[in-house]
């Protein structure tokens, strides 16, 4: 029987096309710290630690850590003096992107879908953003922590590896004390949300949206998961319905 639902924020929730909105943050992000940090040095090192964080394991340092410990040393500037126009930059330059994203019409009664199934209900968002970044994008699909009692929104600053292992997944399910075969994930994305997802028994459902384009190269390679964990292809209106199909209500019947 379902108990959780890992629900992925960008293109899931909330419309944000990354080939867009990750240029335009970068370009907000070097104007708050260009008078400490050269525009070209900062992306370089920003590009270097998050590759950091998307090799950590989930053995080892949180995500934020494996971060810090490579770009504060590169760009030779402390933590200490860039973290106060971090926070600045996230309280007052951040909200302006939100321009680049637009809602997702079934994103919130999804989410109110599933609260009132009283199923856990996470935010799988891949973890190498700050806490106040994921906040604010959730605020901006119109499904607000403020409003929503999540049993987990992950965040660079607690989790141990990002999607691209197997072992975000088991974090995951560890803290919510859940089995796989408890869970599904949700998410567009199939090689970090679908494959990992899989590889550790969560079954899983693929939002796919017929305009959105895909490169030869961005196929799925459908085999990499199991037909007995494919819960499903389409939006969020043909999970809802699925699901109601799979899992009545029983204040209806």
């Amino acid at each position: 029987m379902l108990k959780a639902v890992l629900l992925d924020l960008d293109d899931t929730l909330l419309a944000n096309d990354m080939a867009t909105f990750i240029p335009a943050y970068l370009h907000a992000l070097s104007a708050a710290v260009g008078h400490l940090v050269p525009p070209g040095n900062l992306l370089i090192e920003l590009m270097r630690a998050t590759e950091a964080m998307d090799a950590n394991v989930g053995t080892g340092p949180t995500n934020e850590e494996a971060f810090d410990a490579v770009f504060y040393p590169s760009v030779g500037v402390p933590k200490a003096t860039l973290k106060p126009i971090f926070e600045r930059f996230y309280a007052e330059g951040f909200p302006l992107l939100s321009r680049y994203t637009q809602r997702i019409p079934a994103a919130r009664s999804f989410v109110e879908f599933a609260f009132r199934r009283q199923w856990q209900v996470v935010i799988a968002t891949n973890p190498v953003f700050p806490s106040t970044a994921v906040v604010q994008r959730l605020e901006w699909a119109g499904v607000p922590v403020a409003e929503f009692p999540y049993s987990l929104v992950t965040t660079y600053e607690d989790m141990h590896a990002t999607k691209a292992h197997p072992a975000y997944y088991r974090e995951i399910i560890s803290r919510l004390s859940r089995k796989p075969e408890e869970c599904l994930m949700v998410g567009d994305d199939w090689r970090r949300d679908m494959v990992p997802a899989a590889g550790v028994g969560i079954p899983v459902f693929w939002i796919f949206r017929a305009e959105k384009s895909f490169k030869t190269a961005d196929v799925p390679d459908t085999s990499s998961v199991p037909n007995r964990l494919m819960f499903g292809i389409g939006n969020l209106e043909r999970l809802r319905s699925k699901l109601s199909e799979s899992d009545p209500d029983p204040s209806l019947t």
